[in-house]
């Protein structure tokens, strides 16, 4: 069974910082890539950042490059989001995923943590 737990959701102020965490019960295999994805109010969820859970790899939407870090903490099986320079349009309620295909979604969905960022 596997679960994944996000945590670190809440309300910046634009130009702030959040990071959030996903808790993956069930080590995750090498084959697999974790990530982030969001959905605004009103929108379609869409594809933050992802990261090989082999070698670290990391990916982007175009959105959040240079902006956003994804990174792993393989001991721990934590998949950590680092949020800088938040704007309001980063408001959305935010999902970690595991899959194998970086930016296409697997089926295992964690619950999702709010993000507001308030201008």
């Amino acid at each position: 069974q596997v679960e994944l737990v996000e945590s670190g959701g809440g309300l910046v102020q634009a130009g702030g910082s959040l990071r959030l965490s996903c808790a993956v019960a069930g080590r995750p295999y090498s084959s697999h890539v974790l990530g982030w994805f969001r959905q605004p109010p009103g929108k379609e969820r869409e594809f933050v950042a992802a990261i090989r859970w082999s070698n670290g790899l990391t990916y982007y939407a175009d959105s959040v490059k240079g902006r956003f870090t994804i990174s792993k903490d393989r001991p721990n099986n934590t998949v950590y989001l680092q949020m800088n320079s938040l704007y309001p349009e980063d408001t959305a309620v935010y999902y970690c995923n595991r899959g194998t295909t970086p930016g296409d979604p697997g089926r295992f969905w964690g619950q999702g943590v709010q993000v507001t960022v308030s201008s």
